[in-house]
């Protein structure tokens, strides 16, 4: 039998090892002072104590590109003070610093997660809602389920993976890799519509999508546009949207509208045959809207789930990784059996920017100790923070890219109860 402080002590060894080997391909020990820009503190720091059951430490990676200098919390999931949950500012349609969300949640550190809809050069006139690419649990609580595939933000996605793959924590405090897919229906005096997506920024083409009081007050129109295959197609120009209260239709319109949705309330948004559906509903009509998130794996329920996709299985990269484009990266990592937590970001400094590909950071995460990682949201997004000792609140640990922390939509936050 394998006691928790033996697995610590091999964690320990697990990244020395790391640290080593990366010295010996840079052909010199991971020591010396950071470059201009960069972070103060030594480039190969011992690991330091953010809560109990959390650790940070830093060092340089050498790198196809160049040298990347990364930040890693450790976190003992099966520590009784450790917890985990999805950081979140409150609205699927909206963002934050995630010093910002970290410290109003009460977290002691976290990173930035999911890729995101930033942006609408595409669709003139339409507002981008902010909102993320994949499947997002908070607490327990499903917030929204995944655009089609061909809808998504970010890299191209790595063969086999959808925008349904999710990084989680069950209630059994362990962390896994899943893929969580929308079961949901409409039912009407006439028929029972299946439903097309949940607090979505793009939804099927001739679906019916569902919004709730979770999505925000951000406009719904996105949802409508582009295909499943063509993110930059138009507008669908054959919509319709039907608010639904305690179990009735209390309003429609041709086109989505925006303006927070009230608990109790539900708004249904539909496109091409989806839109001709909801026209067939009256003002009274009974509407009894459902839905679920199915996990495709053991069927355990999550406390945190959040989008990004896989780069690593049972110890090996997945096939057809890129490693050709570098860039600053954020990933996460499952270790000892999903009972440790490895969290890393790379830093944005000038010095620091060119980053890893997707194969390297599959290969970091593995020498890490990682069994299984997950790659989030980069590029300006990475963000990781942590308090120091005797601080009641966070610090960005690394350099944002951008020169500043940028709001993103989620992330992974870790609290103590100590």
């Amino acid at each position: 039998m394998v006691t928790g402080r033996h697995k610590r002590r091999g964690a320990g060894r697990t990244v020395l090892a790391f640290l080593t080997a990366f010295g010996a391909l840079a052909g010199a020990a991971l020591v010396g002072a950071a470059p201009a820009g960069a972070a103060q503190e030594a480039v190969a720091s011992p690991h330091k104590r953010v809560a109990p059951g959390v650790t940070y430490e830093q060092f340089d990676i050498p790198a196809a590109g160049g040298v990347a200098h990364a930040h890693v919390l450790s976190v003992d999931l099966d520590h009784p003070h450790v917890r985990v949950d999805l950081l979140y500012p409150g609205a699927v349609a909206s963002r934050a610093a995630v010093s910002r969300m970290a410290d109003g949640q009460g977290a002691v550190a976290g990173v930035n997660g999911d890729f995101f809809n930033i942006s609408e050069t595409q669709h003139p006139g339409v507002e981008a809602t902010g909102a993320s690419v994949g499947p997002a649990i908070a607490g327990g609580q499903t917030l929204k389920a995944a655009v089609p595939d061909g809808q998504r933000f970010g890299p191209a996605l790595p063969p086999g993976t959808t925008t349904e793959d999710v990084f989680g924590v069950g209630t059994d405090g362990r962390a896994r890799l899943d893929r969580l897919a929308l079961d949901g229906s409409v039912g009407t005096s006439e028929a029972r519509l299946p439903l097309g997506g949940l607090n979505q920024y793009a939804l099927p083409v001739g679906s019916v999508g569902a919004f709730t009081t979770e999505w925000g007050s951000v406009s719904r129109v996105r949802a409508t546009c582009g295909t499943d295959t063509d993110r930059a197609a138009p507008c669908s120009t054959d919509t319709y949207e039907v608010t639904v209260r305690d179990g009735r239709v209390v309003s429609a319109a041709d086109t989505p509208g925006s303006g927070r949705i009230s608990k109790g309330t539900t708004v249904l948004v539909g496109r091409e045959a989806g839109a001709q559906q909801l026209r067939k509903l009256s003002t009274g009509d009974a509407v009894e809207v459902e839905h679920r998130l199915v996990a495709a794996g053991n069927g355990v329920p999550y406390r945190l789930a959040l989008g990004g996709y896989p780069v690593l299985t049972g110890g090996r990269p997945l096939p057809g990784l890129d490693d050709t484009t570098s860039a600053v990266r954020t990933a996460v990592g499952i270790a000892d059996g999903g009972r440790r937590m490895l969290l890393l970001a790379l830093d944005g400094a000038p010095a620091y920017r060119s980053g890893l590909t997707i194969a390297e950071v599959a290969a970091a995460m593995r020498r890490l100790g990682s069994e299984d990682a997950f790659s989030l949201d980069g590029g300006g997004s990475s963000t990781l923070v942590a308090r120091k000792p005797g601080a009641k609140s966070v610090s960005v640990r690394n350099h944002p890219s951008g020169g500043a922390e940028r709001a993103v939509p989620n992330g992974i936050g870790v609290f103590s109860g100590a």
